[in-house]
Parts: C-alpha cells; sequence; structure tokens
C-alpha cells in the first residue's frame, strides 16, 4: 500500500473525472493521498474533497498565488487552522514556499512578498502544531534560512514535513533532513536524464524518502509528450495518483531493493513526516 504524499485532486485537469481516478488510484494500492491548497479560495474545497474522498488535506497559499494574496487570506488560514484542529484530516500547512523560477516571482517585490508570505506561514505552522509541505524551486537555501529562524536555535529537529518535488543538491538535502524534514521524490525521478536527482533518489537514507505524485502535474516519463510530439496530435498523458506504485517501482529499481520494501519504508516515512496521517490509516477520522 502506498501513499501519495502531494496530489492536487481538485485541478480543473481533472474535471468531473474525480471519483474513477480517485477509485483508479485506489485499484493500484494507493491508500491515501495528501491534497495541498494553493490559495485562500479553495481552501474549503480541498477540506470537503479529503472527506469525500477518505484522504487527507493541507491549507496554504502557494507562492505562484502569493501575487494576488492578501494579508486577510492569512487572516482566513489562521482562522481555519484553528476551526479544524481537531479535524484528523487536516495534516498540514501548505503547499507553501518559494518559487525563484518564474520569472514574474523574480522582482525584487514579488521576492520579498514571497518571503513574507512564506515566513507568516511558517509561523502559522508552529502556533498550529502542525507540519509544512513546502514547495522549493531554486529556493532551497531561501526557504532553509527561514526555517531556521523561525524555528529558533534550541530544538534539534524543530520541524515535520516535506520538501515536496525536491531537485536540490546533496548538501541542501542534508540541511533538509537535518531539520526533521522528509524529501519528496514523484515523476521527475523517472526520467534518465535526470541525473542528479535519480542519484540522490539512489544515495539518501531510506527514512528521508517520501512519494509522490503532484498530479496532474510533473508526469512520469511514460505519460510525457514532448512538443514536437504534441503538435504532432499525440495526446499528453494525465498524471494521476495511480501512477504512484509504478514511480516507486524505479525509485526500487535504483535503490536495488524489492518493491514491497519500499512500499512500507516511504509509508512509515510519510506518517513520521505528517503523524495525522496515522490515524487515517488505521481507518480513523471525523469531519471537521
Amino acid at each position: 500500500m502506498w501513499i501519495d504524499t502531494h496530489c492536487h485532486l481538485d485541478a480543473p485537469e481533472f474535471g468531473g473525472d474525480t471519483t474513477a481516478v480517485r477509485a483508479r488510484a485506489t485499484a493500484q494500492g494507493v491508500a491515501l493521498c495528501v491534497i495541498p491548497a494553493v490559495e485562500a479560495s479553495n481552501f474549503t474545497v480541498v477540506q470537503a474533497l479529503a472527506h469525500q474522498t477518505g484522504d487527507a488535506y493541507a491549507l496554504g497559499i502557494h507562492p505562484l498565488y502569493v501575487p494576488q494574496a492578501e494579508a486577510a487570506d492569512l487572516q482566513q488560514l489562521d482562522a481555519l487552522l484553528a476551526t479544524c484542529r481537531d479535524d484528523p484530516r487536516l495534516v498540514a500547512v501548505g503547499e507553501i514556499g518559494l518559487d525563484f523560477f518564474v520569472p514574474t516571482l523574480c522582482t525584487p517585490e514579488m521576492r520579498s512578498k514571497q518571503e513574507h508570505f512564506y515566513r507568516a506561514q511558517l509561523q502559522l505552522a508552529r502556533k498550529h502544531r502542525l507540519p509544512v509541505v513546502l514547495h522549493v524551486r531554486r529556493s532551497a537555501d531561501r526557504l532553509l534560512k527561514h526555517l531556521r529562524e523561525v524555528a529558533g536555535p534550541h530544538e534539534p529537529l524543530p520541524w515535520r514535513g516535506i520538501a515536496h518535488a525536491f531537485n536540490g543538491s546533496r548538501q541542501q538535502a542534508d540541511a533538509f533532513m537535518a531539520l526533521g524534514l522528509k524529501l519528496g521524490f514523484g515523476g521527475a525521478v523517472t526520467f534518465e536524464r535526470a541525473l542528479q536527482l535519480r542519484s540522490l533518489a539512489r544515495s539518501l537514507p531510506l527514512d528521508a524518502l517520501v512519494l509522490e505524485t503532484d498530479a496532474p502535474d510533473i508526469p512520469p516519463h511514460w505519460l510525457y509528450m514532448t512538443k514536437q510530439q504534441r503538435d504532432a496530435g499525440a495526446p499528453q498523458g494525465r498524471n494521476e495518483p495511480g501512477a504512484l506504485p509504478r514511480i516507486g517501482a524505479v525509485v526500487a529499481e535504483l535503490r536495488g531493493m524489492a518493491v514491497t520494501e519500499l512500499a512500507t519504508a516511504t509509508t512509515t516515512n510519510a506518517l513520521a513526516a505528517l503523524p495525522r496521517l496515522q490515524a487515517l490509516w488505521s481507518g480513523g477520522g471525523t469531519p471537521c
């Protein structure tokens, strides 16, 4: 059995097909998905969807949505985290972080606004004693700086959570692990040309790894079509949480281990990163 630690089941690409998508994932052995919010307008959407599908959710403001975010959105997030403090399906603050890849987010003004919202949400995670699900894109060092500053100097493993879609250096991986975070691997690791990422998947401590699809984003190689192929009429395959076991098989092969052993290990890691998943894994869970 598998846990997809990052899956945007509420994305418009799934349309009215969400029930079938989730059923296919269940048939492939995906027992739980974590559905992260991206902006205030979909906080209640992911919450309701998680209750509908029997999954988990996280609440946060994604850096791609920071340009239109306002201070009132942080207040709304704080209030909802308090209201749903006893909801076992609420497992983290996320998806939050920094994105220094998209050009429009890299102006001095937008970098400053991103860091303000990221730090404020880290503080909310501390206030509500929740893990974090982090968006990391050309921003690992700044993410780490704020994690250290918000946590303070006195806790040896001050954070729980996941650095989602990790694609940094080994040194950066070690730094996230030293703060208590797990590292998320998904479809990108299935590409043979992703040499550094595959090297990390092969060599990192097993207890550092969790698996994710980021569906419908980051499709694995068997779903990806180049622009030339798309222009020739080949449809782009839609990434779904049901792809997770096949992604796991690639990671298991890279590590030279049995797929079942990897499934057990990454599930254990996900439960450690997001402890509220344990009640759901054991069959618990009540509405907010």
